[in-house]
């Protein structure tokens, strides 16, 4: 067999309708649209149109607000779940893995619900208030992990130096000079 003999399946390939080619044709006029009516239009309906009902993405309420796209979600831990730890042990977000409290790849909160009488050294993202003194109650410690640098102090818009600063230090310059 060569490249040249090859054919498709027989029904594979189907003739195009060749509409609007005169009465003879069988589909002349209106090319097998039937008379009037939107079926018989070409431009169709726009993206969402229901047949004049009032659209679906009309219909439903707006609410206010939006959706911040910075939220932080954390893996949440209450103080009453650390009670399994032994004393002084390191609890981190790895041994809260293993111990199958959170799951792997988020950040870890620790909240203050339930009573600790362990004294742990507790290393997590976040900190409820409550978490963090029952924690120094208890004799532990707690470090929060990645904390935030402190903002940058912003500089105004506009120009560098204030044309009343750079007038005053001509001034002050030109005296000395003579």
């Amino acid at each position: 067999m060569h490249l040249h003999e090859l054919k498709p399946a027989p029904g594979a390939h189907r003739q195009a309708r060749r509409v609007g080619r005169g009465t003879g044709s069988g589909r002349g006029k209106t090319s097998g649209r039937g008379q009037k009516g939107q079926n018989a239009r070409s431009e169709g309906f726009r993206l969402g149109f229901e047949g004049g009902q009032m659209p679906f993405s009309q219909r439903i309420p707006k609410l206010p607000g939006f959706k911040n796209p910075f939220k932080k979600t954390y893996a949440v831990v209450n103080v009453s779940k650390l009670s399994r730890f032994g004393e002084g042990a390191k609890v981190d977000a790895e041994a809260l893995f293993e111990a199958g409290l959170v799951r792997a790849g988020l950040e870890v909160k620790v909240l203050g619900t339930g009573r600790l009488k362990r004294k742990l050294n507790v290393e997590a993202h976040a900190f409820s208030n409550s978490a963090r003194e029952a924690i120094e109650k208890a004799g532990g410690s707690v470090k929060v992990l990645g904390e935030p640098k402190a903002p940058s102090p912003r500089r105004p818009h506009g120009p560098r130096r204030d044309a009343t600063e750079q007038a005053a230090t001509k001034e002050s310059a030109s005296p000395q000079a003579e």
